[in-house]
């Protein structure tokens, strides 16, 4: 089954879709995992390119995958994070054929059609170019509180 689990996260709502999700298989498999997120402001698509300082962009996201790792590990799961810089999807797709994992477990919206049709959805991508298996869940998003 899955034992190495790679998770793009957005620093968004939609992560703990594919979290809450994933949590519950690698508990079944033992499977370990790998938190990605792609920094992709400008900074972070230059950094190396023009030499540039690490911006508050970066430095978020870097906190943000700690904290999910630290979380995931309180869990008892096991964690690696890795901080990717440029366009999201290339950068998953280079990162899971370099690394060892046999699942890629992400969140889509489906709700950004003309983007989608235009440029083509990060998921798509992703899934169209790996030979590993890619889990695929829709985000749940906070629901507003009615009104009284």
């Amino acid at each position: 089954m899955y034992t190495h689990i790679l998770i793009p996260l957005e620093n968004s709502e939609a992560d703990q879709t594919i979290l809450n999700h994933v949590s519950r298989l690698a508990k079944l498999t033992g499977a370990r995992f790998l938190l990605v997120h792609v920094a992709d402001g400008f900074v972070a698509r230059n950094y190396t390119e023009l030499e540039l300082q690490e911006g508050d962009e970066i430095r978020e996201d870097r906190k943000y995958l700690e904290t999910v790792a630290a979380d995931l590990r309180q869990q008892g799961f096991e964690v690696r994070v890795m901080l990717a810089m440029g366009e999201p999807a290339q950068e998953i797709i280079r990162i899971a054929k370099e690394e060892p994992v046999d699942l890629i477990a992400m969140s889509t919206h489906g709700h950004r059609m003309f983007e989608d049709i235009l440029y083509g959805s990060t998921a798509d991508k992703v899934r169209h170019a790996v030979d590993i298996p890619v889990l695929l869940l829709k985000a749940k998003h906070a629901k507003p509180p009615e009104s009284q």
